[in-house]
């Protein structure tokens, strides 16, 4: 008779499980205790009653657990940012009452992941107790439960969570007991609790996982962005220890720029300058009318050496922020502001292009330097831009003839190639928020367009090319900044949008940016400039960075690369790099592992691009929404810069605001979103509200927490609108039905399709 295998302990399946947390499911515990037919029954319901009995706890794919220990590989939400600049995550379960462990992962494998992710994990517990390491196995949809808000008080002095995505209208109820002290201000992460059956009506319930700060100051508007995206706004202690210790170089074997006159042309406000220019009429007389132009840009590649804490720190952030208030810079400030910034009258290390132009604008050579170079002044635009319309200050009167006056001729001549050229030539509003000294927006400004400042940037672009051009010609890898022509279905929608306006687009096998800009001259002083400009905008695609050379649409050029901001860049240090390695500069070059994980870098660095900009723009948003906020009730002018199925966007004119016009709040009759026309068309008045229109609108709501503002269309004689082309209504017919016909024709807001459905047959 064959003996039987003991049947296993509790306290043996808990032993087996603690030792195998990867195999801890009922079959593998089955295998290794040799438990074999009806005996499976058996262990069952061993398990379960170790289950509810709280011994025990199921994981991902029923993988089993100590209860309070965490699964070997679990499902994480990530909460924000810790002190060293990583990511920190809690379980998405944890079925105790004790604290969740601690759980970080590493910045380096962050890439893409942001406050409110939830991803699978596989977790190592570190030597610091109660610490787990995670390694990302995949990202999961955003967890819906878990969000970021501002701590209030209501009317009746309950406490809620009024959320900052202006997509989630609601408010949620927080319990003392939920509250984790949060006093009222404070912007907190919470979680959403499940919604219970039983207590389905009233607010929703949450929980306040972590404090934050306080926004009661003005100043603190961005804290909002910077916490939803998980921009992280300290240093690291060694990152900032590699900063402080560096120092400035000798001229060594570095080219000796500094008997040349380069000057920096920044913004009034800048603190970091990172590109110098100067210009000479070339001396070759084999080039008569030909121009010598010098970009200087800070040599931050000097600094920020591979292997360092500084790059690895650099590579996380990508970019620098800006925000109205605040920068969130890639490097620290003693480089940043310092020994990478072009100081006037001192001494920096710099990487140089040298080239030179014909009197077409043609570009005929160029030559890469690495130098040291000392600034002769720092200008902002308006300075160089007065000098040079004959109005020099004290300052820049000593620059004028010798170093001003011969960079715009250089200008003139690079335009000249620029119109050969003919880049994309979209005409879109810049405003700038100028805030007080106590972080109060004062005024929202359009900015001017300078010639200054389409000098400056005709230069950065031609130093931009020959870094692609020399990384290219040396077959060396390069970060290529590409964008690619417009995809077909977009193309379609244009000429059937441009259709409707009576504007003929010409057809093309091959798209070029002087195709639109056709177009867009054609539209220069009609009514429908702007939203033209706005669509063929949408048009585009995005621009991104990639090891593959897939040319520049928009700039219209077959190459290119950025160079010329390393201090705000991490793409250009990586350019830099190469251009060191290619020109045999020094030994900081592009590292094996540079070379290795390049196509990994520029996703990242695409990445981290676009959540800089959304953070930009959504901080613009609330700041603009304070401002206006004190404004509710008041009348403004606008356009609609989009419509979809549920409304009208507007811009306001003046401040630059988005607002929404609900689509249930539009007036008089039942209205169909017309897709190819970018309308919203009364079905029984023929009220037309379409993109590029001009109206008058009431200022309903405007929120600084979420940024958004509604909006009410003002009719009557106090509409104003572009009654040309598409845009022509029944305005007669509509005045006439007056209140009357809009109470038969015009469904109440919330109304459901179904009861919509009936107001359309009335």
């Amino acid at each position: 008779m064959t003996n039987k295998t003991p049947f296993p302990t509790k306290k043996q399946i808990l032993e087996f499980i603690k030792e195998n947390p990867d195999k801890a499911t009922k079959r593998e515990i089955a295998r290794a205790f040799h438990i074999h037919g009806d005996d499976r029954r058996e262990l069952k319901k061993i398990l379960r009653a170790m289950s509810l009995d709280g011994d025990v706890n199921r994981g991902h794919r029923g993988r089993l657990h100590g209860a309070g220990d965490l699964p070997a590989v679990t499902v994480i939400n990530i909460i924000g940012l810790d002190d060293d600049g990583d990511l920190k995550a809690v379980p998405a379960k944890w079925p105790t009452k004790k604290k969740p462990p601690q759980i970080y992962i590493p910045h380096e494998k962050a890439a893409g992941l942001s406050l409110g992710n939830s991803v699978l994990a596989r977790l190592e517990p570190t030597d610091r107790n109660g610490l787990f390491r995670a390694k990302v196995i995949r990202k999961l949809e955003r967890s819906a439960a878990v969000f970021l808000g501002f701590f209030q008080q209501n009317d009746e002095g309950d406490f809620v969570i009024i959320p900052t995505d202006k997509k989630n209208r609601q408010h949620y109820a927080v319990a003392p007991k939920d509250s984790l002290d949060a006093q009222k201000g404070e912007l907190v992460l919470a979680e959403a609790k499940p919604v219970s059956a039983r207590r389905s009506r009233g607010l929703r319930t949450a929980i306040v996982k972590e404090r934050l700060g306080n926004l009661n100051e003005p100043r603190a508007i961005s804290l909002i962005a910077i916490h939803e995206h998980s921009l992280p706004l300290e240093f690291s202690e060694e990152t900032l220890a590699e900063a402080e210790a560096a120092s400035p170089v000798p001229l060594g074997s570095r080219d000796d720029l500094r008997d040349i006159p380069l000057i920096t042309i920044d913004p009034a406000d800048a603190r970091d300058h990172d590109d110098a220019i100067w210009a000479e009429p070339d001396t070759d007389p084999q080039n008569q009318g030909g121009w010598h132009v010098i970009v200087a840009i800070a040599d931050v590649a000097l600094y920020v050496t591979p292997g360092s804490a500084l790059n690895r720190e650099a590579f996380r952030r990508g970019n620098s922020v800006y925000f109205p208030d605040r920068v969130v810079p890639m490097l620290p400030e003693a480089l940043s502001n310092d020994l990478c910034s072009l100081r006037e009258g001192e001494d920096r290390a710099c990487m140089a292009v040298h080239m030179w132009f014909d009197a077409t604008g043609k570009k005929i050579r160029h030559r890469f330097v690495r130098g040291l170079m000392r600034c002769a002044a720092g200008l902002s635009y308006e300075q160089f831009q007065a000098a040079g319309d004959g109005h020099p200050d004290d300052k820049s009167a000593l620059l004028l003839d010798s170093v001003i006056t011969p960079l715009f001729q250089a200008y003139s001549v690079l335009e000249k190639g620029r119109q050969q050229r003919q880049p994309l030539a979209l005409e879109l509003p810049e405003r700038r928020i100028r805030l007080d000294e106590n972080g109060h927006v004062m005024a929202i400004e359009q900015k001017t367009p300078l010639t200054a400042h389409k000098l400056v940037e005709e230069f950065m672009i031609q130093a931009n090319v020959c870094a692609a051009e020399s990384l290219e010609a040396k077959e060396w890898p390069c970060m290529y900044r590409v964008h690619e022509e417009p995809a077909a279905e977009k193309i379609v929608a244009l000429h059937d949008f441009l259709d409707s306006l009576d504007y003929k687009m010409a057809k093309a096998q091959v798209m070029k940016p002087r195709i639109f800009n056709a177009i867009l001259s054609q539209a220069v002083e009609s009514p429908h400039a702007d939203v033209i400009n706005q669509v063929v905008l949408r048009t585009q695609s995005q621009a991104m960075y990639t090891p593959e050379n897939l040319g520049h649409f928009g700039l219209s050029l077959s190459r290119y690369a950025h160079f010329t901001s390393p201090i705000r860049r991490y793409a250009d240090v990586m350019v830099h790099r190469a251009l060191i390695s290619a020109y045999n500069l020094g030994n900081d070059g592009l590292s094996d592992q540079d070379k290795e994980t390049f196509r990994n870098i520029a996703e990242h660095i695409s990445k981290t691009e676009r959540i800089a900009m959304v953070a930009e723009r959504e901080s613009k948003d609330r700041y603009i929404a304070a401002f206006m906020s004190e404004h509710v009730g008041d009348i403004f002018e606008g356009k609609i810069s989009g419509v979809n199925r549920f409304g009208l966007f507007i811009t306001l004119n003046d401040s630059g605001g988005d607002g929404l016009v609900p689509i249930s709040s539009l007036p008089y009759d039942y209205y169909h979103h017309v897709e190819e026309r970018h309308a919203l068309i009364g079905e029984k008045t023929n009220l037309t509200f379409q993109l590029g229109q001009t109206v008058t609108v009431k200022l309903v709501e405007a929120n600084p927490v979420t940024g958004g503002l509604v909006l009410d269309i003002c009719m009557g004689d106090d509409i104003k609108n572009d009654n040309d082309g598409p845009f022509r209504n029944n305005r007669k017919g509509h005045r006439q039905r007056g209140k009357a016909a809009a109470s038969k024709s015009r469904p109440p807001a919330g109304t459901s399709p179904q009861r919509r459905r009936k107001y359309r047959k009335k």
